[in-house]
């Protein structure tokens, strides 16, 4: 089973981090409670998923949000460079990123598009990929040196700047984000346990359901009720990793309190059913 990687172990309070990798054989399948972006760099290799296998090449963004798994074989001299973003912090101090459409499609909406498996691997040319790895590598040196936090996330948004700017426009242009949207989001990340109807969130914000459906997914990629399963999957991989619940209960605290249905909603999502998450934890 795949090890799972945890946030309170490795950010020691930091709201991202970074490292450049070079690979001479492989890294073991693992998942994590957090936000990773992997920059390939030069090099050999192949990428696993949950949906399979393919070679990866110079230029390769790979995100991967909470509760993913993926892992790298048959690498020769493979540079992967990772920058990891706490969910904590993207639920506050870096919460104002999801202002910037080229962030929050990068960050909140591809990997959570469907039957992604919240896996979204993107393609920059390459010598942009050189570049947004020496950023990281920067990110990685100001956290040994125990920099200050005003440039730590200068660091950050430049590394996602990067991969944004870079990407082709037809990959990286998004809709801003409607003011119904932004509510709506609020509420459901605010609530993910509450039995919410799309009736009910769109008398919240004054509109007619089937308009409101249109416009969260010309902003996030998926329909309200479909963001709600992603996000109700993202606090239950948290549970399932930090607490001692039993897996019923984690399904009942954010929402799903049928477990057949939670399982098979979890595992949609994040390619392991809770059982097998919690035990790879």
């Amino acid at each position: 089973m795949p090890e799972t990687l945890h946030e309170h172990a490795l950010f020691a309070g930091s709201p991202v981090l970074g490292a450049v990798h070079r690979l001479t054989d492989g890294v073991a399948a693992h998942t994590h409670d957090f936000v990773e972006l992997a920059v390939v760099g030069p090099g050999e290799g192949r990428h696993l998923t949950s949906r399979g296998e393919s070679p990866v090449q110079h230029g390769d963004v790979i995100v991967l949000r909470p509760g993913a798994w993926h892992a790298f074989a048959g690498c020769t001299g493979l540079t992967v460079a990772n920058c990891c973003v706490s969910t904590r912090a993207l639920r506050a101090e870096l919460a104002g990123l999801r202002e910037f459409p080229a962030y929050r499609r990068l960050l909140w909406t591809e990997p959570f598009a469907t039957g992604s498996y919240g896996v979204r691997v993107a393609a920059v040319e390459p010598a942009a990929a050189t570049d947004a790895i020496a950023a990281i590598a920067a990110l990685e040196g100001h956290l040994r040196s125990g920099g200050g936090p005003g440039r730590l996330l200068g660091h950050l948004v430049t590394v996602l700047g990067m991969i944004a700017d870079a990407r082709s426009p037809s990959e990286a242009s998004v809709a801003p984000s409607h003011p119904a949207v932004a509510a709506c989001i609020a509420q459901l990340e605010a609530d993910p346990a509450k039995p919410w109807r799309l009736d009910d969130l769109a008398t919240s914000v004054t509109l007619d359901p089937a308009y409101l459906g249109r416009l969260f997914r010309k902003s996030t990629g998926l329909s309200p009720l479909d963001y709600l399963a992603r996000l109700r999957a993202e606090r239950a991989a948290a549970l399932l990793a930090n607490s001692p619940l039993p897996i019923a209960r984690v399904g009942a605290e954010v929402g799903w309190p049928d477990p057949t249905y939670f399982a098979r909603r979890f595992r949609a999502i994040s390619g392991l059913t809770p059982s097998e998450y919690r035990s790879a934890s």
